[in-house]
């Protein structure tokens, strides 16, 4: 199944991504849903990588920074 989308993008970006696609020998939308797969994959390597990191360390805030961050949120208007 395939969704139809529409994007804007820089002209000079279109243009390096026509080329590339002409130079793969790939449609744009192949490419571009490459890219975006590419991305996403890598996005969610780098959160599984982090919270790999994190899991395993102690994630509190120094008290000192924790007062200083809370009495500035206090000072926003909200």
């Amino acid at each position: 199944m395939f969704m139809k989308t529409a994007v804007s993008l820089p002209d000079e970006l279109f243009r390096q991504a026509e080329a590339t696609a002409k130079q793969m020998r790939v449609s744009r939308s192949k490419l571009y849903a490459e890219a975006i797969a590419e991305f996403l994959d890598r996005r969610q390597s780098v959160t599984e990588h982090l919270n790999e990191v994190y899991s395993k360390h102690e994630s509190k805030l120094d008290p000192a920074i924790e007062r200083a961050m809370l009495q500035t949120l206090a000072k926003v208007p909200w």
